[in-house]
């Protein structure tokens, strides 16, 4: 019978053995309790409070899921933090307005970052960065 999960730290290794990227990091998923009217009420602060996160260096990226069908968003959000530990992440997430308000319930979930590419291009001329 084979196992059915491998030892975190383990992973860990073998990324880091494998020349991975190995950033650690933590991955929350934000979920409406009760439909998008708490959501819309309190959408400011909660963009206030990533805000905030992101100034600080804490706050890696964030942002709205959209429905399976890629038609609307019914309140669901995701963000990525880094922290030292699951309980620092969870801290943040519950300082979040939207979930003090209950307007949102949330789960953390560590997250090795091992692959992947980031392309950014800066105009010197005017217009937005462009981030592929």
């Amino acid at each position: 019978m084979s196992e059915l999960a491998m030892p975190w730290r383990e992973l860990v290794q073998y990324s880091e053995e494998h020349n991975l990227l190995a950033k650690r990091l933590y991955v929350v998923f934000s979920e409406p309790t009760d439909g998008i009217g708490p959501i819309m009420e309190n959408l400011d602060p909660h963009v206030a409070h990533q805000t905030r996160l992101e100034l600080d260096g804490t706050m890696f990226a964030a942002g709205p899921l959209a429905t399976d069908d890629e038609q609307s968003w019914a309140g669901d959000g995701m963000f990525v933090y880094r922290a030292d530990s699951i309980a620092q992440a969870r801290s943040y997430a519950e300082a979040d307005p939207m979930h003090r308000a209950g307007a949102r319930s949330f789960r953390v979930r560590p997250w090795l970052l091992n692959e992947g590419t980031l392309n950014v291009q800066l105009f010197y001329s005017g217009g937005p960065p462009r981030i592929d």
